[in-house]
């Protein structure tokens, strides 16, 4: 049972539906067999970037000019949607390519996309972007890494957490006090080529609840040196109008791949109740379980709309904050009550790390928490009331 073989997004094309088979076909052959081998070592294989940026993956909504694939989001949702399908919670392909080159691809100079975009889009550059500070989570203007200009090039102190593509990336976006102004005013974007700089040091992979062969990791700036040449845009101050502007669409992607893990969960729940033998029969002869999962089904069902609705409206141009925080909190909130009561069917072997319900499980709590905690995403839609 696919709850995707009855329906079809209205985005979709056929040139999309081409897209879709080569990201499945490449994440069966390249993801799914190193999927435990990742979570042992707590990331991807370096060559695993080049792979993805070789098959044509990377910054695919990136205009050709820059060597991307010059597409739209909705090339990158049909990639994350089979990145989730192939059960891949450890490539950080979101914040590589549809968080990172697109700063880079609307705020950059000409020469600095020249510079960047190419070597991301065929994965010599792995993307990472550092918001986060062990005082400050959404709170973006109480951020305090610091970057004081001196002649021809910003000297950074300061630290980051939870920072995705932490092992491998060798470029960083780094949201930087640059202002003495309060709040955001001050802040800026500044654009680390991290092989060999002084000053760099990643720290400690963090061990998360879920998501281990994900590399997220601390980094640290001592006296770090960042070329003034390296300021996003040009401009100093910029940095809170583009972190917001951009915001709509880093929620987007979590809703995205949200709602495509939801629907996983309960197709693989429908396999595992036709299969299962209980008091003599399958579960899915039991009322229990087919009340569950045809409610499973119907929220996913309309999750799966709501979300559809919203990337037709970002293709355009006109997704707004209020809707891109409405799909990343009810996205997040549904994957995981649905995965929640999907693992309870599987009964004990949904604990067991082996079976995915459980990894899923396990990955799907941090997605009510970044992008902005769900709490904030709430508080934002109220303003707007």
């Amino acid at each position: 049972m696919q709850l995707t073989s009855t329906y079809r997004s209205p985005w979709m094309t056929e040139e999309l539906d081409d897209v879709r088979t080569l990201a499945r076909t490449f994440f069966q052959k390249e993801s799914v067999p190193n999927q435990e081998r990742w979570a042992e070592q707590h990331h991807v294989d370096r060559e695993y970037w080049n792979a993805a940026g070789a098959a044509g993956l990377l910054c695919i909504a990136i205009p050709e000019e820059y060597g991307g694939g010059g597409g739209t989001f909705a090339h990158e949702a049909v990639v994350m949607e089979e990145q989730s399908a192939a059960g891949d919670d450890a490539f950080g392909y979101s914040v590589h390519s549809t968080i990172v080159a697109p700063y880079i691809a609307r705020y950059g100079t000409k020469e600095q996309k020249q510079r960047w975009l190419p070597r991301l889009a065929t994965g010599e550059l792995v993307g990472a972007i550092a918001m986060t500070e062990p005082g400050a989570g959404s709170d973006l203007q109480s951020l305090r890494t610091s970057g004081r200009l001196d002649g021809d090039a910003y000297v950074v102190n300061g630290s980051k957490t939870f920072i995705t593509n932490g092992t491998h990336a060798e470029l960083v976006i780094i949201v930087t006090r640059t202002g003495e102004e309060e709040g955001g005013k001050g802040l800026s974007l500044l654009v680390a080529e991290t092989d060999g700089l002084d000053g760099f040091e990643r720290g400690r992979v963090l061990k998360k609840i879920g998501m281990p062969g994900q590399d997220t990791r601390e980094l640290f700036f001592s006296d770090m040196r960042i070329p003034r040449e390296n300021l996003l845009g040009g401009v100093e101050g910029q940095a809170f109008t583009q972190l917001m502007e951009q915001l709509p669409q880093e929620r987007l992607i979590i809703a995205v791949g949200a709602v495509r893990t939801a629907e996983l969960a309960v197709e693989q729940t429908v396999a595992y109740a036709k299969e299962r033998q209980a008091f003599g029969r399958e579960l899915m002869t039991f009322q229990n379980t087919r009340f569950v999962l045809a409610e499973c089904a119907t929220e996913v069902r309309v999750l799966r709309a709501f979300v559809d609705q919203c990337v037709e409206a970002h293709v355009r141009g006109e997704l707004d904050a209020q809707n891109a925080s409405m799909a990343k909190w009810y996205a997040t909130e549904k994957q995981c009550e649905v995965i929640d009561r999907c693992l309870q069917v599987f009964g004990g072997y949904g604990y067991m790390l082996e079976y995915p319900i459980a990894r899923a499980y396990a990955a799907a709590r941090v997605q009510k928490i970044y992008g902005g905690t769900n709490e904030v995403m709430k508080e934002l839609i109220a303003r707007t009331l």
